[in-house]
């Protein structure tokens, strides 16, 4: 069995029509634009990571599992890979991570995307404010529905609208998923692993 192999390319200048870069603009949009690169690519249930990060076996199996049972019973359901907040500190230093609160059923109610978290004597912290250390947090490994682009899309005229002339900002996928839980108009089951960092 061959597997077909397709390549798209995040790029600072691939922005909707009538949009141009501003002067200074050095590099991409963030998360959200580079999982928006692929619309008209992926047209099946498919997973999202950050290249530079290492998730681990448990968690894979458990996002695989959920979209090879995906069913259109449940088309307003995406998942997420979660993780323990100390599984994920480095000894060398903050790490960003988005913070997140889970209903009692497992469902993804906030993330909160928080950088420079670092290792305490008693947890961690984030610009002096405590973070309790099992918490569970995302690192971008998300399981989603080719539905995704649609919101991606419309958001990220939205942010650009309101952002474009900040040199350095970013539209992140959390914030994405964030906006969607909080309009109702899909959940996000949290697949919890003890998967180290």
């Amino acid at each position: 069995m061959g597997v077909e192999v397709e390549y798209a390319f995040q790029a600072s200048d691939n922005l909707p029509d009538g949009i141009k870069v501003p002067e200074g603009r050095k590099k991409p949009w963030g998360t959200g634009q580079a999982v928006l690169s692929c619309k008209g690519i992926v047209k099946e249930p498919f997973a999202v990571i950050n290249a530079d990060d290492y998730y681990g076996k448990e968690v894979f199996r458990k996002v695989y599992d959920f979209l090879q049972n995906y069913s259109p019973e449940r088309p307003d359901e995406f998942c997420m890979g979660g993780f323990i907040l100390k599984n994920t500190l480095s000894d060398n230093g903050g790490v960003t991570r988005g913070v997140c609160e889970v209903d009692g059923e497992g469902y993804l109610t906030n993330v909160v995307e928080t950088s420079d978290i670092v290792k305490t004597a008693d947890g961690a912290e984030a610009n002096g404010v405590k973070i309790n250390p099992d918490s569970y947090v995302s690192m971008n490994l998300w399981g989603f529905m080719p539905d995704i682009f649609s919101y991606i899309e419309k958001g990220f005229k939205e942010f650009l609208d309101a952002r474009i002339n900040e040199a350095k900002s970013e539209y992140y996928l959390p914030s994405v998923v964030s906006g969607l839980i909080e309009t109702g108009e899909k959940s996000v089951k949290v697949l919890v692993a003890e998967d180290k960092w």
